[in-house]
C-alpha cells in the first residue's frame, strides 16, 4: 500500500510522489503540430513538388559501367555489367525542394571527393536493369530523406529530458 505513494528515483530511493510531480508542466513537442518549428513556406514548397514531381524531372548522371561479380558464370567475368551511377549535386539539387537540400549531403550514398550521389548496382546481367536499378536508388533516396534525423541529436534530447525527469 505504501508503494503507491512513493516512486523510485534514479538513486534506488522512496521519494514522495508530490516531490517528482509538476503540476504545471509546459507543453511539450510530442504534443505539439509536426510543423510548428519548421518553416511554413519551405514546407509548401515541398509539397507542391511532391504532388507535381515525376521521374523523369531527375537528372539522368553519368554512368559507368565495370566487371561485375557474383553469379552469372563466365558472362559475369567477360562483360561489363556493373553500373556505377554519379548524380552531380550540382544537376540535382536545383531540381529538389530546398528543404531536402541540408539532407542530400547527409547521405550514405554521398561522395565528398566529387559532390555527387554514387549508387552502384550489380544485380542484374543486363547493365540497362542495373542503371535503372540506381534510379530507382536515387528515388529512394530522396523519399527518405525527410524522414530522417539526425540521431545524435535525438539522443542528446532524450538524456535531457531523463535528467529533468529525475531532479
Amino acid at each position: 500500500m505504501l508503494q503507491r505513494h512513493f516512486v523510485l528515483a534514479p538513486r534506488l530511493r522512496n521519494v514522495p510522489a508530490y516531490l517528482t510531480s509538476r503540476p504545471f508542466a509546459p507543453r511539450f513537442k510530442r504534443y505539439q503540430a509536426f510543423d510548428t518549428g519548421l518553416d511554413q513556406e519551405a514546407l509548401s514548397e515541398a509539397r507542391s513538388w511532391f504532388q507535381s514531381f515525376s521521374p523523369t524531372q531527375l537528372p539522368k548522371g553519368n554512368t559507368t559501367y565495370a566487371r561485375s561479380s557474383g553469379p552469372g558464370g563466365q558472362h559475369v567475368n567477360k562483360t561489363e555489367t556493373k553500373a556505377i551511377t554519379a548524380y552531380p549535386l550540382g544537376q540535382l539539387l536545383p531540381v529538389l525542394p530546398k528543404s531536402l537540400h541540408p539532407g542530400i549531403r547527409k547521405s550514405r550514398y554521398y561522395t565528398a571527393t566529387n559532390d555527387s550521389l554514387t549508387f552502384q548496382a550489380q544485380d542484374s546481367r543486363s547493365r540497362d536493369a542495373n542503371a535503372e536499378d540506381n534510379r530507382r536508388k536515387l528515388i529512394e533516396e530522396w523519399q527518405k530523406i525527410p524522414r530522417n534525423k539526425d540521431k545524435t541529436q535525438e539522443v542528446y534530447q532524450r538524456k535531457e529530458t531523463i535528467t529533468e525527469r529525475a531532479f
